[in-house]
């Protein structure tokens, strides 16, 4: 694609965002949650792990830890058993418990709803404070992780590859009232179509507007006919000559 200015970016973008809004009209965070702080906590669960998986293990975690309070009180030990099935438990209860405990100190037992407060917090970095303003406190941010990063420079809306900047350049791309949903479908379009490994490019029907459609990914493996018996047959395997034969 040549150099494209900023205000073809933007009629583009709209294409984009049309398309996606088809795909994901009800496009929200796949996070259970019910309270800021149980947001807070399941999005640092979430780091290098499933929403899946995250939601299998927090119901009995926050039935048992409801609040920064309660959760406070805690040592990273009890609570390592209610998260044991997420990677990385271990690091992740420390901090949990440690931003509960910072809550409860700094902020009377109240998530705060800025960027500045939340990013103090032990563990808490910009995308985290971003899911959390947005789904708690209904504030216009995109947050950036992987699948929004990789699918916008796919979609050529950024060249970077710094959360940071890519979350900048979607800002200057899109209106701020479209942040939120933008932020979710990109994410939903990255975990079902716009795969890493394997972008169904063939049936995305924001195609026409991405640059890169059919150009990134590892083909696709023809499947192999199956034998009457439903095996998969081996492959032949070629003779090889013995020392002194003809």
């Amino acid at each position: 694609m040549s150099r494209e200015s900023l205000a073809k970016k933007r009629e583009r973008a709209q294409r984009i965002l049309a398309g996606l809004r088809d795909l994901y009209p009800d496009a929200k965070t796949e996070l259970d949650f019910g309270s800021p702080f149980q947001l807070l906590i399941a999005t640092l669960l979430s780091a290098q792990a499933t929403d899946v998986s995250v939601n299998a293990a927090t119901p009995a975690l926050f039935a048992a830890y409801p609040d920064a309070e309660a959760m406070a009180t805690a040592t990273p030990e009890e609570v390592e058993p209610y998260i044991r099935t997420i990677g990385l438990f271990r690091t992740k209860a420390r901090n949990a418990v440690a931003t509960a405990r910072a809550i409860v100190e700094r902020y009377g037992g109240e998530v705060p709803d800025s960027m500045e407060e939340l990013t103090t917090l032990p563990g808490v970095g910009r995308k985290t404070a971003n899911v959390v303003l947005a789904n708690a406190f209904g504030r216009e941010t995109i947050a950036v992780d992987t699948h929004v990063g990789r699918v916008s420079r796919r979609l050529a809306l950024t060249r970077h590859t710094d959360p940071d900047k890519v979350e900048l350049d979607l800002q200057k791309t899109f209106p701020s009232e479209q942040w939120v949903f933008l932020h979710h479908a990109l994410i939903l379009h990255g975990r079902r179509v716009c795969t890493a490994r394997r972008p169904a490019c063939e049936v995305c029907p924001l195609c026409p507007d991405c640059p890169s459609c059919g150009k990134v990914g590892e083909p696709r493996r023809p499947r192999q006919k199956r034998t009457e018996a439903g095996r998969i047959p081996a492959p032949a395997r070629r003779k090889t000559r013995q020392p002194g034969r003809e």
